[in-house]
């Protein structure tokens, strides 16, 4: 056989996302907030567009199409930008590191970053929901620390009374405490707390300092702020030496714990689904429309352009632009029916929690929503991110409405983090003496209704920092002095 450089003809096949595709995709994880941004830029760079009447929506609970373009001249992009539900889909197969790095659109170039939009690291709610599921009982006690959550300052604190919010989401009060007892528990101490007294009390619990005398001492600010050093010294009964060391010590807590990440509260969320009680006893599901402009095509200025541009270079300048609007005007019409179609399936998911409150929340997965409204995990997982529902229990950030879910004897699942909560709390309470094997955790778990394998017991448990048997045996040995 002949060695020699040769040239071959193949043909193959391969899936090639459009540069619209791409921005389509992207259009989905954007919050109203975002798009109502991103539509801002599109008007400035395409002469074309302009802002309409708010949208109205239809009976059913779906938007009407925003306009109809003119046909005569939309040519050909018409049928390349009429996007369905599994064209957005197809992004899992060529992963999502390729259309991040694909090149924008004429319209109006690449999207916002959104990874980076907050700054540096995260903000203060995403470091605590990291945290949150590892800490909670189970999923109950995990949805309802995440509410909690959403409602802290800058700083940390709970500005809103726990009985006005119990009744909200129709739980009782003491179980509200219970799910703030979860948020108090995260880093960094003293989140979570109502006043500057409680903040300082949760640091100084934290490093084993909230003494009879230090207690005093954090429920007399008041008498801190103005001086009153003496009459302190004598409702704290200590000498002057350990006065001047409590103080020092109170002035080394952190009195606003929230600002050392780049934002806490969601409060300033704004909902991008409305759901209202139905007069036929069902729900009435809405895009606010209130932060979302209707965009139109300006067909007086787009005949004015076309009768001047005499030249070709300027006809497909036009050309381009009319393109461009057509493509965006359907592709937000298709992101709004996404999200309600989406919403409206949650919402179904969920009825119990919307009529009668936390207490009948069930499990729920991407997986369970994309089957039932055809498409796929990942573009469920992008409707959802930043997207939030209002109802008269408040508002809710789709995401909190799902649990990944084990198996469990009663068939209904069970939450991952709950299992997880559950793991650490049989490792916290295990004798020195016979410290429990994975087996025997994989045991206690089954009589307790949760179905896992021993590799699966293994990965929650090193998920959450708990050593082996061997390390946790040496560990509590030391602890108890050798």
């Amino acid at each position: 056989m002949a060695l020699g450089p040769r040239l071959d003809l193949r043909q193959s096949q391969s899936l090639v996302m459009t540069p619209q595709l791409q921005q389509a995709i992207k259009l989905l994880a954007l919050s109203n907030l975002e798009i109502e941004t991103f539509i801002g830029e599109a008007l400035e760079s395409n002469p074309l567009l302009e802002a309409g009447e708010v949208a109205r929506e239809s009976g059913d609970g779906e938007a009407e199409a925003p306009l109809s373009e003119p046909g005569a001249d939309s040519g050909d992009g018409d049928s390349a930008l009429d996007i369905d539900a599994s064209a957005l889909d197809r992004d899992r197969d060529t992963g999502d590191s390729e259309w991040g790095s694909a090149a924008g659109h004429a319209l109006s170039g690449d999207l916002p970053d959104l990874e980076n939009r907050g700054g540096d690291g995260p903000t203060l709610a995403e470091h605590l929901l990291d945290q949150v599921g590892a800490v909670a009982g189970d999923a109950r006690e995990e949805f309802l620390a995440r509410h909690l959550i959403g409602q802290l300052d800058e700083a940390g604190y709970l500005a809103i009374g726990l009985r006005e919010m119990a009744a909200e989401l129709g739980v009782l009060p003491p179980e509200l405490e219970r799910a703030l007892e979860v948020v108090q528990a995260l880093d960094p101490t003293g989140v979570g707390a109502r006043t500057l007294s409680e903040c300082l009390a949760l640091q100084a619990r934290e490093v084993d300092r909230y003494d009879p005398c230090m207690a005093r001492l954090i429920d007399n600010l008041d008498l801190v702020a103005r001086g009153e050093f003496s009459r302190l010294k004598r409702m704290c009964d200590v000498d002057d030496e350990d006065f001047a060391e409590m103080l020092a010590e109170l002035r080394g807590y952190d009195p606003k714990p929230g600002l050392q990440y780049g934002g806490g509260a969601e409060a300033a969320v704004v909902p991008d689904i409305l759901l209202n009680p139905a007069d036929d006893g069902g729900w009435d599901i809405r895009i606010n429309e209130a932060t979302l402009p209707r965009l139109v095509i300006n067909r007086e200025y787009y005949v004015e352009l076309k009768v001047g541009c005499t030249d070709k270079a300027s006809r497909a300048w036009l050309g381009e632009k009319l393109t461009d609007a057509n493509w965006l005007i359907k592709a937000l019409d298709q992101r709004q029916k996404t999200i309600l179609k989406t919403a409206a399936e949650i919402v179904k998911k969920q009825d119990g929690f919307f009529r009668r409150g936390v207490s009948e929340l069930k499990p729920l997965t991407l997986r369970e929503v994309a089957e039932e409204v055809d498409m796929h995990e990942s573009t469920i997982s992008r409707v959802t991110s930043n997207k939030y529902l209002h109802c008269d229990r408040g508002t809710f950030e789709l995401k909190y409405f799902f649990t990944s879910g084990v198996g469990s004897a009663d068939g209904e699942g069970a939450s991952s983090e709950a299992v997880k909560a559950r793991i650490k709390a049989l490792t916290d309470a295990e004798d020195p003496k016979k410290i429990l094997s994975d087996d025997t955790l994989v045991e206690m778990l089954k009589a307790e209704g949760f179905d896992l394998a021993r590799r699966t017991v293994a990965k929650y448990r090193e998920a959450i920092g708990i050593g082996s048997s061997v390390q946790r045996r040496r560990q509590k040995k030391l602890a108890a002095g050798g």
